[in-house]
């Protein structure tokens, strides 16, 4: 699904061009003629095969991430350090931190366009979110690191906005699909370990999108930005457009594993019990690992957080291309092809 082309080659950074999202985004530029550099920790073959120059470094490394962005028209930060649990310092020092040391990267090489991959998460007190637009504030409490992180992010990519400089900040909400690293192993693993609990009634709403519709929506703001125009300086909900109950579209994706639906359920109010003692737990002695429950994790599964699309619509374009069924098609023989190869 490459994107439509709108102008001569270009030359693109790609921070964390060897993650879920990031992969996708590198993809589609290679697929449409770009020349795409990555900025990652580590080398990937996928990568080599695209034709991408890999550069390895950590965002924490500020003049490494000034010579990433050398001689490139747009840098599509995507790399962060996601999760519920984890040290501040580690938090602050990646999404942060690193996100200023891209901003140093290109004000100190005349980068023009900027497009900040920042997370829905950024709004999120632990209360419904039922179709908001980009309206909505920063929280005001923080129930783990990781949004918090990000909105300090965010706000400073939006705040660096200029002539010189065009910005904007993409808030993709529960991506999946072939691939994925985060969402899908956590719920196969404990779904084949007998620890997956639906948290209350069962009826919550959310949004999500598909890997490659995110990707796409990567590659259409950035297209559309310049200093002059509507795109510059804002933040964009990136979903599906289709608000999904929570725990069937969760079953749908342990079908798609061979896996049977969430049979065992936990109430709202004791989920966020089990989250408050866990998380004092794990700090006092304190244990390897994360919680199985978190407060921000008990929130997130039992309410609704769905969200309006309609200025990434209106603004650049985007209409996600691959629907949810599709999705789960691919998704399905994807799962599928991975467990053939293993045998």
């Amino acid at each position: 699904m490459p994107a439509d082309r709108v102008a001569s080659p270009i030359h693109v950074l790609v921070t964390g061009a060897g993650g879920f999202l990031g992969r996708h985004v590198a993809r589609l530029y290679c697929e449409r003629g770009d020349h795409v550099r990555s900025y990652s920790r580590s080398r990937y073959d996928f990568l080599d095969q695209l034709g991408v120059e890999q550069v390895e470094g950590d965002l924490r490394d500020q003049p490494s991430v000034v010579a990433a962005c050398k001689g490139v028209d747009l840098v599509q930060h995507v790399a962060g350090v996601a999760g519920i649990w984890g040290s501040w310092k580690k938090f602050h020092g990646i999404n942060v931190r690193g996100t200023g040391h891209v901003l140093d990267g290109c004000r100190a090489h005349a980068v023009g366009k900027l497009v900040f991959t920042s997370s829905p998460s950024v709004t999120f007190d632990g209360q419904d979110q039922e179709g908001i637009d980009e309206s909505a504030p920063y929280a005001q409490r923080w129930l783990c690191h990781y949004p918090r992180s990000k909105a300090m992010a965010e706000k400073m990519v939006l705040d660096a906005n200029g002539e010189d400089l065009a910005t904007c900040a993409l808030r993709p909400h529960l991506i999946w699909g072939p691939h994925d690293n985060q969402l899908l192993p956590r719920l196969v693993e404990r779904a084949a370990r007998g620890r997956l609990r639906r948290i209350g009634d069962g009826k919550n709403m959310i949004d999500m999108v598909y890997v490659e519709n995110a990707a796409l929506a990567q590659l259409q703001a950035a297209d559309r930005l310049s200093a002059a125009n509507a795109v510059a300086g804002k933040a964009y909900w990136i979903t599906q457009g289709e608000p999904v109950n929570c725990w069937e579209w969760i079953d749908r994706l342990l079908a798609c594993a061979g896996l049977p639906a969430v049979k065992k359920s936990m109430s709202r109010r004791t989920a966020w019990l089990l989250g408050c003692c866990l998380e004092a737990i794990f700090r006092v002695l304190p244990l390897p690992g994360e919680p199985p429950m978190t407060r921000f994790l008990a929130r997130q599964l039992s309410t609704s957080h769905f969200f309006q699309i309609q200025r990434a619509r209106d603004d650049f374009g985007y209409t996600p291309r691959v629907s949810t069924e599709q999705g789960l098609e691919r998704l399905g023989q994807y799962l599928r092809d991975q467990d053939t190869d293993a045998r």
